[in-house]
């Protein structure tokens, strides 16, 4: 999982729609009519984005996805530019658990502390315990308990006086199922070590009979540049407030439904504005910095102070949109965007839910908190920061289709 550090790339602050290539959008409209272009279009994206490899912030992959993003844009007929955003990276380098004979890799969890590669040693027990390294699980993520992996063992353990921490991540299957770095400007509490949940009954019994275990979590933290793409369609009436539209684009492993759907979304609907002139001023932006406490998003209200509360509205393209089996959900600010929101997902035949029971997970909670009026659409999934959110099984195109199309109309509708 490591990777070198991003290539920095220039780019104006603010992107705008081009003239030329404008034109020739208004000249030959899309047709959303077509469905199977309209798979095909984000086929090709989703597929895109999975090839190019493990999203991290700040990483190779990361560098060359927005500039990939930006090459999409272009290709529309939109100017997208890369915003730069600083941050200390993390690399792992050695992170295992060493107990009764057997290495068991992991990777640590970047909000917490780390250990040198001799790592720290001593009698591995439940959390809570005397022991010297604890062990506890994750809670899996669910739709409509966003931020219930990041409560109880995770919190528990930020307090604890062990000396490291080894965590199983549940999930809907046995596996490595990460958890994001909320705290990743401010980490805190002892070293953690994230591992499979299939070595749960084994490694429970070593914590019951109190096995000697060594935890290494040694990183490199390396100064890198992340990238947010941003870009705007003017609107014929520049002095009405603006429409944003904004989804994230970094994440754990290739993270084709968690991120790809989102990210083609967003496409669709930067396609279907460009056709014509919208009333509004139209600001898109994809956001790196997801996983790590979510440094995109607040790069880029840093830049623009006072837009969060003049924005007409913020369309947020959250997670797993197009994920097969799974129910929709519509966070919104107040009754009549989240009434809209539904109307929009039930005419395209979408089964979806709407609460303002929780704040809303993801970027949509910076909104939330500076008092912005937004809805956001999120979706469940089963392979959540799993290794195996890849295209194509992850993704269910002709659902992810449905919504792209509902999601396009209704951008339009609210640029109008």
């Amino acid at each position: 999982m490591t990777a070198d550090a991003a290539t920095p790339m220039a780019g104006d602050s603010h992107g705008a729609m081009n003239s030329g290539t404008a034109q020739s959008a208004l000249d030959h409209p899309p047709s959303l009519s077509s469905h199977e272009a309209l798979r095909q279009r984000l086929a090709e994206a989703v597929e895109a984005y999975d090839a190019q490899g493990n999203h991290r912030t700040g990483a190779d992959v990361d560098a060359a996805s927005a500039a990939w993003l930006v090459r999409q844009a272009g290709e529309i007929g939109i100017e997208a530019v890369l915003e730069p955003f600083s941050l200390d990276r993390v690399d792992p380098k050695v992170c295992h658990l060493s107990v009764a004979g057997r290495c068991i890799g992991g990777l640590p969890l970047f909000d917490a502390g780390f250990t040198s590669v001799e790592g720290v040693g001593g009698r591995l027990g439940p959390l809570g315990s005397d022991a010297d390294i604890g062990l506890a699980e994750t809670e899996p993520f669910t739709l409509m308990d966003p931020r219930k992996e990041q409560s109880n063992a995770v919190v528990h353990a930020r307090r604890s006086r062990h000396k490291a921490v080894v965590l199983l991540t549940r999930g809907s299957m046995p596996g490595l199922f990460l958890l994001n770095a909320m705290s990743f400007a401010k980490p805190s509490g002892p070293p953690m070590l994230q591992v499979s949940s299939a070595e749960t009954d084994w490694l429970t019994q070593q914590a019951e009979a109190r096995a000697h275990a060594t935890v290494v979590a040694k990183v490199e933290r390396v100064p890198a540049q992340a990238f947010n793409v941003t870009a705007t369609i003017a609107g014929a009436d520049p002095a009405l407030p603006p429409l944003l539209v904004m989804t994230p684009r970094s994440g754990w492993w290739q993270c084709a439904s968690e991120r790809g759907g989102g990210i083609a979304c967003w496409l669709e609907a930067m396609r279907v504005l460009a056709a014509r002139t919208p009333a509004r001023d139209c600001h898109f932006v994809a956001c790196s910095g997801h996983e790590l406490g979510f440094l995109g998003i607040d790069a880029y209200l840093a830049s623009r102070p006072g837009l969060i509360k003049r924005a007409h509205r913020w369309i947020h393209l959250g997670a797993n949109i197009g994920a097969p089996r799974q129910p929709g959900l519509i966070q919104a600010s107040d009754d009549a965007t989240e009434q809209w929101a539904t109307a929009l997902m039930t005419e395209a035949g979408l089964t979806v839910s709407a609460t303002r029971a929780s704040v809303p997970r993801g970027e949509a909670g910076a909104l939330h908190h500076g008092g912005a009026r937004y809805v956001a659409f999120v979706c469940g999934t089963d392979v959540f920061h799993h290794p195996a959110d890849r295209w194509p099984d992850a993704v269910d195109l002709s659902v992810l289709a449905r919504y792209a199309r509902a999601l396009a109309n209704g951008v339009q509708e609210m640029a109008s």
